[in-house]
């Protein structure tokens, strides 16, 4: 192929329809694999049918509807428009509850009450503890699974041309103890790190494009030369090989 059709086929890839948080549109083409705890199983397990439920920055919603907790006892924030609007249509009908949210460097407010929660959960999203400890009953669970700071660091460092600093302020250890300065007493905690495999460029192109955190300013026409070099080593070894990154933590606010 001419490198006008690998940038026709990328940008094909780099425009493709995207809503919630379902990568479907590249199943097959890249192999990410679930951590080796099981999520869902790890919030059912400390939920009860008479719990009240949050789930933080839900996304669409896919992964909040299959933890079948009852809607009306179901609450969800979404800061991006146009999941909260699809929540808005896919959840709201159902009588689960959905607040829309303004994330910045400056304020990551619940809009709820004080000990309003016995369960709340946050997969992926930002949150303040403080927030998180104020919203939550006595005796409450606070239940989160997030992106490693090492996460895609090699695609990033790559592609970007950054060099990779480990952070001291997202990291398992550090939320562990600011909860338990909170007086939060810690359950779980695990981590992991595992390969992540692309086997063509234009899946990884759809990938990088639905979150812009890690790959500020990234386009086809701005990197298409670090992506023609992805190209050249699948044609050569099958595949680009990265690092996934994911950590968990169960607390619970001491009554």
């Amino acid at each position: 192929m001419h490198n006008e059709d690998f940038i026709k086929q990328w940008q094909a890839e780099e425009t493709a329809a995207f809503q919630g948080w379902d990568f479907s549109h590249i199943d097959g083409r890249y192999d990410c694999p679930p951590p080796p705890w099981d999520y869902k199983a790890v919030v059912q397990s400390y939920l009860k049918d008479t719990d009240t439920l949050l789930d933080m920055g839900t996304g669409g919603g896919e992964f909040l509807l299959t933890i079948g907790h009852p809607h009306d006892k179901t609450f969800a924030t979404e800061s991006y428009v146009p999941n909260y609007e699809l929540c808005k249509r896919a959840l709201s009908p159902l009588g689960i509850s959905v607040v829309q949210t303004y994330e910045n460097d400056d304020d990551l407010s619940l809009p709820f009450g004080d000990a309003s929660f016995d369960v709340i959960i946050n997969r992926h999203n930002c949150f303040d503890l403080t927030e998180v400890d104020r919203a939550l009953k006595p005796g409450g669970y606070f239940i989160t699974q997030q992106v490693g700071d090492e996460n895609d660091q090699e695609f990033i460092e790559r592609l970007m041309g950054t060099v990779y600093e480990k952070s001291t302020t997202h990291s398992v250890e550090y939320y562990a103890d600011q909860l338990k300065h909170l007086g939060f007493e810690i359950l779980q905690t695990e981590e992991s790190l595992y390969p992540v495999k692309y086997f063509d460029v234009g899946a990884f192109v759809y990938h990088a494009k639905q979150i812009p955190w890690q790959y500020p300013g990234f386009s086809v026409k701005t990197h298409f030369d670090q992506l023609l070099a992805y190209q050249k080593e699948i044609e050569a070894n099958g595949l680009i090989q990265g690092t996934g990154h994911r950590f968990l933590i169960v607390a619970q606010k001491r009554s």
